[in-house]
């Protein structure tokens, strides 16, 4: 195969908060409906701007992690990506240089270029210091530019821009805006889902608030991309090993922090795939094996612990099935979930122990999941914890800490931790938590 030529960018920034995801979000609506094909990627574990993201360019925006995923993996979602698109972005994670791998690592890696996207509310030269600093940090990767996001006036503009080096140049200036903006709650950015309409017109007024900042000719400012496809002999075939097997799968306002690469994995090892809500719905739809996803179930804890029937028809489940949960699917496996308000509901009471609810602190960042089946890697990101629990299997490993990390549980057929995880990285792992008989404790 032949390496397939593509503009792409990779939208950084010094620290979150700088406005990333807006910008990205406007690039794509702008270019979108201008008929163009926008590919999306987000560095590192998100399911919220992944969400907005794929609204704003019509497309599948899926997490490029090379510590999760691998080089090859994403090498092979670059290549594939770069064959049917007009342009990839790739909305980096945190600061620039934050984790390992970051953002820098990637641009890096795949000789990706990156535009700068920084605040500069209440600064002028002082943005182009910043940028400088940052641009001359490594010597292995490239700045196309700065995007100054809430530059005040075209004064302002003319001062960061005069202080840029010839070498750094300032792509764009957008103005300050009140329309232009995603809501947002403890984990991150409100759901796309919950947005509905309003969505619809903040993703049209990012891409006039595009074309007004000087990003209307953005394509003619890139040179393509040369993506190389991966060795055949590196891209080891998925097995269909779920053959025949349907996997239920809890979707809804409550549990949707899902990866779109954890559902094709399914997919390619066989797996029919079945969708239900524990909000809504009074029974399973016929299934072999259960995934319950992180979420919201804190935000939705009265309609769950009134939704009774649900409650009994997944213990009933698990009593013949195996069951994988993760995070917010961990706090619905266990017997109730107490509120930041207080109020304590009653869950399914799949595992023992109770889930408590807290309003700062929490867990986050990389780890491995040690499971008797084989290590799965993902992530770990929370405001809550699991307290009086029991059946402790192991901890999950993080790669850069000796620090053990988040319990691993297990009853019957039941196996639960807050652990997200990313599927891809053990495919035969996942088949075996999903195909088990009998009982595991």
């Amino acid at each position: 195969m032949k390496q397939a030529l593509c503009p792409a960018l990779i939208m950084a920034a010094p620290a979150s908060g700088q406005g990333k995801t807006t910008i990205t979000a406007g690039i794509a609506s702008m270019l979108t409906r201008q008929g163009l094909v926008v590919r999306i990627f987000k560095v590192g574990p998100d399911y919220l701007d992944p969400k907005i993201l794929a609204q704003a360019s019509q497309q599948p925006v899926e997490a490029l992690d090379m510590w999760m995923g691998g080089d090859d993996y994403c090498q092979d979602k670059l290549y594939q990506a770069a064959l049917e698109a007009d342009l990839i972005l790739i909305e980096g994670a945190m600061g620039i240089f934050d984790g390992t791998p970051s953002s820098a690592d990637l641009a890096a890696r795949f000789n990706i270029p990156i535009a700068l996207v920084l605040d500069v509310k209440g600064m002028a030269q002082t943005a182009a210091a910043i940028a400088i600093g940052l641009a001359n940090f490594r010597d292995d990767i490239h700045f196309a530019g700065l995007i100054a996001n809430r530059c005040g006036s075209d004064r302002h503009a003319s001062l960061i821009s005069n202080a840029l080096p010839p070498s750094l140049p300032l792509l764009a200036t957008l103005k300050r805006s009140d329309t232009v903006c995603f809501p947002e709650r403890h984990l991150g950015l409100v759901q796309a889902e919950e947005m509905a309409l309003e969505l619809d017109s903040i993703l049209a007024a990012g891409a006039d608030w595009i074309v007004d900042s000087g990003l209307a000719n953005l394509l003619e400012q890139l040179t393509p991309v040369a993506f190389e496809p991966v060795a055949s002999e590196n891209l080891a075939p998925v097995s269909p090993l779920l053959t025949g097997k349907t996997v239920a799968i809890a979707k809804d306002q409550a549990f949707s922090f899902i990866y779109d690469a954890n559902l094709q994995l399914l997919r390619d090892l066989g797996a029919r795939l079945t969708f239900f809500s524990p909000l809504h719905d009074l029974i399973i739809p016929a299934a072999d094996a259960m995934w319950l996803p992180g979420g919201y179930p804190e935000l939705h804890a009265v309609q769950l612990a009134e939704n009774s029937p649900m409650r009994e028809a997944i213990k009933a489940f698990a009593k013949t099935k195996p069951v994988l949960a993760e995070c917010g699917g961990l706090l619905y496996c266990l017997d109730s979930l107490t509120t930041l308000d207080g109020l304590e509901y009653p869950m399914s009471g799949l595992i023992a122990g109770h889930g408590v609810m807290r309003d700062r602190g929490g867990c986050q960042g990389m780890q491995t999941a040690i499971f008797p089946e084989g290590e799965i890697r993902g992530h770990s990101h929370h405001r809550s914890k699991a307290v009086e629990t029991s059946t402790v299997i192991g901890h999950g490993k993080r790669p850069y800490h000796p620090a053990p990390g988040e319990d691993i549980y297990r009853t019957g057929l039941v196996t639960a931790s807050y652990i997200h995880l990313f599927f891809p990285s053990n495919p035969l792992a996942v088949s075996q938590l999903l195909m088990a008989t009998g009982n595991k404790s």
